[in-house]
């Protein structure tokens, strides 16, 4: 049987094997086997009666805990079982600390260990007290305003008209013993930066996207920042990109001039809320890429354990990484609580007619994309397209028609590839044939 999520298997012992100890106690508990290859077979240990005794020891004197130590015997051949348990505080071995994640074991730093060793003392990151913040560092203008956006979405309770915003705050946990916490700063300071750096967002304008198989992208067209707490943020950054990053199309019903975005307004903000509610905000900045074909909103901090990209194709339980800042969130009428927001990205797209949004975890984050259209080089390589076929819809996009001719000088074939390949793409309900037949034919974008 082939290694799984809680399962390691190793040919012989090593102490550099107590880091895999260690990310199972830190996680859900794990089994290493000593003795077996990677398939699980048994390969025998030879001096099996001394680690039987090393082992406890070592993990003992290393870490502090204890762990199980079987002996197992197969056709005569011997193998080793280690059971650990999950422990509820943090383990290090030799002053690091590892993780079991999936099927590999990561050391923790930076960002990721501030939010396992908090996690580990029942605390999330926004419920810790800001020692160096008073209430002179409250925005008033932003509680007014997310005052009025929880009145008119009628989240505001009766009980909470006409606080003082330090009761205001009381109520919605925001304080302890009267002190300010993170969430506080983060949701209405008049200067987040100056506690947390990377509280901003940038926005940069690129041209073409890159190509998906070479990566590499245009140079910056240029640039925005937006800075202050989330109340001020959403407003700030959906302005910006409404005002100098996105076109907006003209077009009349009747009398009336209609204006339309590029993408979904539900579906952008719905992205941004996401990223800022539920980033982790001891890494990097959010970071908006608008390109010619694409829009994608990058957080720092990847999906809560056990919470996959399939998903958040479906309704799934809520799991914020600041269930502070996101309950807060939610009275204000921005979220609901049921998981649904990337639902709603998905929904609002296929409305609009838009291909479907791409959700990745990437760079230590969480980025969700949104495409212009269907043809693009990427969407269109998505497809399952060939190089010919590709650039002939580029082509039919500038000329709005190709021959069977055309398509044979556009990418040097013979006339029975150039059949098979225009035949494919009215099959993929791509191209249309035209209503002439015979030598005039011709093809169309459908």
């Amino acid at each position: 049987m082939p290694e799984q999520q809680n399962t390691e298997y190793k040919q012989s012992w090593h102490d550099d094997y107590l880091k895999w100890i260690c990310g199972f106690a830190n996680a859900n508990g794990g089994v290493i086997y000593v003795g077996k290859d990677d398939n699980g077979n048994v390969v025998n240990v030879l001096d099996y009666k001394r680690l039987m005794d090393d082992i406890p020891n070592k993990v003992r004197n290393a870490m502090g805990i204890t762990v199980e130590v079987n002996l197992h015997e197969d056709n005569g051949s011997y193998y080793i079982e280690i059971i650990t348990q999950p422990y509820s505080v943090p383990i290090s071995v030799r002053g690091r600390y590892y993780y079991r994640s999936g099927s590999t074991k990561q050391e923790l730093t930076g960002a990721s260990l501030n939010e396992f060793l908090l996690k580990k003392s029942g605390k999330t990151w926004d419920d810790v007290i800001e020692q160096r913040a008073s209430f002179d560092d409250i925005d008033e203008k932003a509680v007014k305003t997310f005052l009025a956006a929880s009145e008119n979405a009628g989240r505001l309770p009766e009980s909470n008209h006409g606080l003082s915003i330090p009761e205001l705050f009381e109520k919605f946990r925001l304080t302890e013993n009267g002190q300010l916490k993170r969430a506080a700063i983060i949701l209405f300071g008049r200067d987040p930066g100056k506690f947390y750096p990377g509280t901003f967002v940038k926005i940069g304008r690129f041209g073409q996207s890159a190509h998906p198989l070479s990566g590499n992208e245009t140079d910056i067209i240029f640039q925005e920042v937006e800075e202050g707490n989330l109340i001020v943020l959403l407003q700030a950054v959906l302005n910006q990109l409404n005002h100098k990053f996105l076109i907006r199309t003209i077009g009349f019903e009747g009398i009336h001039r209609i204006e339309k975005g590029e993408y979904p307004l539900a579906a952008i903000r719905e992205m941004l809320l996401n990223a800022l509610v539920h980033r982790n905000y001891m890494g990097a900045p959010v970071q908006i890429r608008v390109y010619d074909d694409k829009i994608s909103i990058w957080n720092e901090g990847t999906l809560p354990e056990g919470l996959t990209l399939a998903a958040l194709k479906r309704s799934h339980s809520s799991r914020p990484r600041n269930p502070i800042i996101a309950d807060v969130a939610f009275k204000g009428g921005f979220i609901d609580t049921w998981g649904r927001g990337t639902i709603k990205i998905l929904d609002t797209c296929k409305a609009a007619e838009l291909p479907e949004p791409e959700m990745q975890e990437i760079d230590g984050g969480f980025i969700v994309t949104l495409f212009k259209n269907t043809l693009t080089e990427e969407q269109l390589t998505k497809l399952g397209l060939n190089s010919r076929q590709v650039k002939a819809v580029l082509y039919v996009k500038e000329k709005s028609k190709i021959t069977n001719k055309e398509y044979q000088q556009l990418n040097d074939c013979s006339r029975n590839t150039a059949s098979n390949d225009l035949a494919g793409l009215v099959k993929k309900d791509i191209l249309k044939t035209s209503k002439i037949k015979g030598a005039g034919a011709f093809y169309q974008l459908k």
